[in-house]
């Protein structure tokens, strides 16, 4: 499978849904799982991917009560979902208040995920890091 790769910007439409790059459609077409991710965006992930996942966490969960619990965090708060014929994927409440989605999103591929940013969010945490694709690492 070839990374999932390009960046994209969105709106969400006024029931909480998102358009899902043409580019990325492919291989959602049996759905995806959309679940919170690190730095507070949200990760979309194949089901073959979520799985390789779940796996992850699973392991993770017996090495103690801490990891257990983010685990069930994880589980549960992870969404499955359905791509309409539109392109269309619906994101829920909870995912939209974790991630800060209001209005407009970024969609980006990450490799191996989809990740969806809050603009606000993505400048944030993510923009500073573009100095270093310029030649302008503040860490030399």
């Amino acid at each position: 499978m070839a990374g999932l790769v390009g960046r994209y910007e969105h709106s969400l439409d006024i029931k909480g849904r998102v358009i899902l790059p043409a580019k990325f459609r492919a291989q959602f077409e049996r759905g995806g799982y959309l679940t919170q991710h690190s730095e507070g965006c949200l990760a979309l992930w194949t089901p073959g991917e979520f799985e390789r996942q779940m796996a992850v966490m699973q392991e993770r969960a017996e090495s103690g009560r801490s990891d257990r619990n983010r685990a069930r965090l994880w589980a549960s708060t992870s969404h499955e979902v359905e791509i309409d014929r539109q392109g269309r994927m619906a994101i829920p409440v909870h995912l939209r208040e974790f991630a800060g989605l209001e209005s407009e999103v970024l969609v980006h591929g990450a490799i191996d995920r989809v990740e969806l940013w809050s603009p606000p969010a993505w400048a944030e945490r993510v923009q500073p890091e573009e100095r270093w694709l310029l030649g302008d690492d503040p860490e030399e």
